[in-house]
């Protein structure tokens, strides 16, 4: 049984580590949030200009003022500062940002994302992912293994316009848990439950190493 958008999330929640500033992609993401360990300290930093983001806000409680990259609602923890988008990206390019998990199109085997745009289609605008996969020190991806047509996200080589080179560090997706190797390829540390092996390997393009018994994903 593939993850859900949620279990995908608090699966990436185990990744963070205490004291540490964590941006927040949109979509899956932002559900990490939701999942952040207990004892575990870490104040989320949004690219518009948040630092201590705090979850999303009760239905009537909403302040259109306060809101993410994403442009959805937001609330403020305590101790939370606001600043202008120049400052705020003069902390993701001082490398001050910990750990940035984003959404993808397309990874490759060699860690390069495709997030952004698709040639065709209207898009707003990079955004800041391009800053933020230049400048954080380690970045997970969070998506789905396949597309619609159950082709493979996971290639060789992206397709799309690429946002970052040889960046990513580790893809959850649906089906597993993948780390990107040093010099290239992925390499499988965990499944999702009753997801085989053979269902991973055949459904990711890129090189993937799958050695010994690979555990299921745990909760």
């Amino acid at each position: 049984m593939s993850l859900s958008k949620e279990q995908i999330a608090q699966r990436i929640a185990q990744e963070v580590q205490d004291k540490q500033y964590v941006n927040l992609g949109i979509g899956i993401p932002t559900l990490v949030a939701n999942f952040i360990p207990d004892g575990i300290d870490v104040e989320f930093q949004s690219e518009n200009g948040l630092l201590g983001m705090g979850p999303f806000p009760f239905e009537g409680d909403e302040d259109a003022d306060l809101i993410n990259a994403g442009k959805q609602t937001v609330t403020l923890e305590k101790g939370a500062v606001i600043f202008d988008s120049a400052t705020s990206f003069a902390m993701i390019r001082g490398q001050h940002v910990h750990l940035t998990i984003l959404g993808a199109m397309e990874v490759s085997e060699n860690g390069d994302i495709a997030n952004w745009k698709i040639p065709g289609r209207m898009v707003k605008g990079m955004g800041g992912a391009m800053d933020l996969v230049a400048s954080a020190e380690n970045i997970i991806v969070a998506m789905m293994h396949t597309n619609k047509k159950g082709e493979s996200k996971l290639l060789k080589e992206c397709s799309l316009p690429l946002t970052g080179v040889a960046c990513v560090k580790k893809v959850v997706s649906n089906l597993a848990v993948l780390e990107v190797m040093e010099g290239g390829g992925f390499k499988l540390l965990e499944r999702a439950p009753g997801v085989s092996v053979e269902e991973i390997i055949n459904s990711t393009e890129g090189s993937l190493l799958a050695e010994g018994e690979i555990p299921e994903i745990q909760f």
